[in-house]
């Protein structure tokens, strides 16, 4: 009975997989005779050029979709399998982001090395990012939530110094991003005949590789018993996979989240062995990037894509990630208890006044210091008052953007219990991002009061829906900190269909990605200074709220607080401040993160006080980083956001690095 039973199971494992890819390729044949059919036509007398059209263009692009496709598809499993994370894929590991800042650096440096090194310096890149991925996680034993927060990390920080290059190679600029955003665009068949051979062998080293993947799904010791050279198999498993994932990224750019998709369907499909997953996922993959691309093509005007791949196939993203939370099983990155013997500060009011004494100190040091030709200089007298009126903008906007992310991170991590929340951890920036493309979008150039409105609608939408997910999951940190990224990942993604469309809608997409403060005015200065006054002054008012949530919903009920309408106040306060914030810094810089983390490990502890600490450290990290970002470099400057990114990014790995994170 039981040998028929499991006979039973296993043809039922195969059949499902095969109809689900039967039915896939229906489509995929349906779709591209759609486009064919319905391609424009050439006039009769250039049946020539449309034959050329047809084999050189769309004959090539469909072949290397499916070819992309299965690549990513046997990347993401090999992942999947060999660190045993369901979520494991080239985007939430930082493959693709370290890839793609490696061919930046290639292309900023010199263009003509590309064409040598192409496919070396995205594995060189690649395998960088997942090196420092697999060693922030290695302590808690690849946790897939330490994973996935250690691959956003160097997603971060890797976009940050990837935007920092583009900018400062104006000439290479929106050519570079229009490549990252992932165009399967073809001119011939060099892209066929460059990606088939990789896939090819990446597939025939797969097979090779089927007994040590299906004796790493074991737990360590089991695959030891066994054995298993267990460090040696895992590093030629992902070599493989970084460089069948960084061999696409260099052909086409960034495919997001392709490698996630498609062993995910194949195991709703019903394959349940490593080898039914091994063939299932690159047919899956193939067949899904074939058919989207087939779909932007159809939708968009005159046949131009609507969006171009990579984010396309990252709109998939962030609502599959959101779906397969249920299944990641994680213990937790985060300990809600502080540590025995965690100090605290006696006298809160003397260390405020210490920290606003540093505010005073750094201010004064960011209007009158900086170096020039002939060196280093103390502004004062007729020289002070001339360049008052081009620094003082720039550090009220640094200063109340910090202040305002501080403070908002600090009602994200006592709304939600999370000491790891945060506008740019939880996806709220992004959604700021999000709603300011979709006002470029209808209105074209918009004015700043409609730029930042729609700002504060995309950040309390992805707060909102953030919330809404955490709190099904009873606001587990694990859960929460997945769906920030999923949210973010989602939100990028629309970003990234406007910045690859190549006009001044992208520049000024990544101008506020980058979050310059260079052309900071008048405007900008008031609006830090009155949206600081007026969005931080009911918060002393609601200090019980904020005492009473990070206890639980049924803690809060029991003091008789009405959890919804406190977390939707609460929500709509830190959204504002993000959305704000964001426009003058952008999106990147982790102050929401780090500030209220200082202030508790300084020793403050009342709600009260960590809040006026958080915002005191916010204003001073991001005021230092406007000065720095002056002077580092001079006479060229950093844009402020991607340099407090660079700080914040280094506090994060630390932070995860310790036993524990501690709220």
């Amino acid at each position: 009975m039981h040998g028929t039973a499991n006979r039973v199971i296993v043809a039922r494992g195969i059949r499902q997989p095969l109809a689900v890819s039967s039915a896939l390729a229906g489509l995929c044949l349906v779709a591209f005779a759609l486009l064919v059919l319905l391609r424009p036509k050439l006039p009769e007398d250039s049946a020539g050029l449309d034959a050329v059209l047809l084999w050189q263009s769309m004959m090539p692009r469909a072949a290397l979709s499916l070819i992309a496709g299965a690549a990513l598809g046997l990347s993401g499993l090999l992942l999947q399998r060999v660190l045993r994370n369901p979520i494991a894929d080239a985007s939430t590991l930082g493959v693709a982001s370290g890839a793609e800042l490696a061919l930046t650096i290639v292309t900023s440096a010199s263009p003509l090395l590309l064409g040598i090194s192409r496919e070396l310096a995205a594995f060189a890149g690649g395998l960088s990012a997942v090196a420092i991925v697999l060693a922030l996680g290695w302590r808690r034993g690849l946790d897939p939530v330490t994973v996935a927060l250690s691959g956003m990390i160097v997603t971060l920080i890797a976009s940050a110094l990837s935007v920092t290059i583009i900018l400062a190679r104006g000439e290479y600029a929106m050519s570079i991003v229009i490549w990252g955003a992932g165009s399967l665009s073809q001119q011939d068949w060099s892209g066929v005949i460059s990606l088939a051979p990789r896939l090819l062998i990446g597939f025939t080293a797969g097979l090779l590789l089927l007994r040590p993947l299906r004796v790493l799904s074991l737990d360590d010791a089991g695959a030891k018993s066994l054995g298993l050279a267990l460090h040696s198999a895992r590093f030629a498993v992902l070599a493989l996979a970084v460089w069948l994932s960084a061999s696409v990224t260099a052909q086409v750019g960034v495919i997001g989240f392709m490698g996630l998709a498609a062993p995910a369907i194949a195991r709703l499909a019903g394959a349940r062995t490593t080898g039914q997953i091994m063939m299932a996922a690159p047919l899956t993959g193939a067949g899904l990037l074939f058919l989207t691309d087939c779909i932007t093509q159809l939708l968009g005007p005159g046949f131009t894509d609507l969006a171009p791949a990579g984010a396309a196939t990252a709109l998939l993203g962030g609502p599959l990630l959101l779906y397969l939370l249920p299944r990641v099983h994680s213990f937790s990155a985060v300990a809600p208890q502080p540590p025995p013997g965690f100090r605290r500060l006696r006298k809160p009011s003397a260390g405020l006044l210490v920290l606003l004494i540093a505010l005073v100190g750094v201010i004064w040091l960011a209007l009158t210091a900086a170096p020039a030709d002939d060196g280093w200089h103390i502004a004062s007298g007729v020289l002070f008052s001339d360049l008052l009126p081009f620094r003082l903008p720039r550090t009220t906007a640094a200063g109340g953007a910090g202040a305002m992310l501080a403070a908002a991170g600090f009602i994200m991590q006592r709304v939600t219990g999370n000491p790891i929340a945060s506008p740019e951890v939880l996806g709220v920036s992004a959604g700021g991002g999000a709603g300011l493309t979709v006002a470029l979008f209808i209105f074209g150039f918009p004015s700043p009061i409609v730029m930042l409105s729609a700002m504060s609608l995309g950040a309390l939408a992805a707060f909102l829906v953030m919330i809404a997910i955490a709190a099904r999951a009873r606001f587990s940190p694990e859960r929460m900190l997945l769906a920030g990224i999923a949210i973010g990942a989602f939100s990028m993604a629309i970003v990234t269909i406007v910045l690859a469309q190549g006009d001044m809608r992208g520049y000024i997409l990544l101008t506020w990605l980058s979050g310059s403060t260079n052309r900071a005015g008048p405007f900008e200065a008031w609006t830090a200074v009155t949206a600081l006054a007026g969005l931080a002054a009911p918060l002393p008012l609601l200090s019980r709220w904020l005492t009473i949530l990070p206890l639980g919903g049924s803690a809060a009920r029991a003091f008789g607080l009405s959890t919804r309408v406190s977390r939707l106040v609460l929500a709509t306060i830190a959204a504002l401040m993000t959305a704000i914030a964001s426009f003058l810094v952008g999106p990147l810089s982790l102050t929401g993160l780090i500030a209220p983390h200082l202030a508790r490990l300084m020793g403050f502890q009342k709600p009260a006080h960590q809040l006026a600490a958080s915002m005191l450290i916010g204003a001073i990290v991001l005021i230092c980083a406007d000065w720095l970002s002056r002077v580092v470099i001079y006479p060229y400057q950093v844009p402020v956001g991607l340099f407090a990114a660079l700080i914040g990014g280094p506090y994060l790995i630390w932070l995860l690095t310790r036993k524990a994170t501690r709220l």
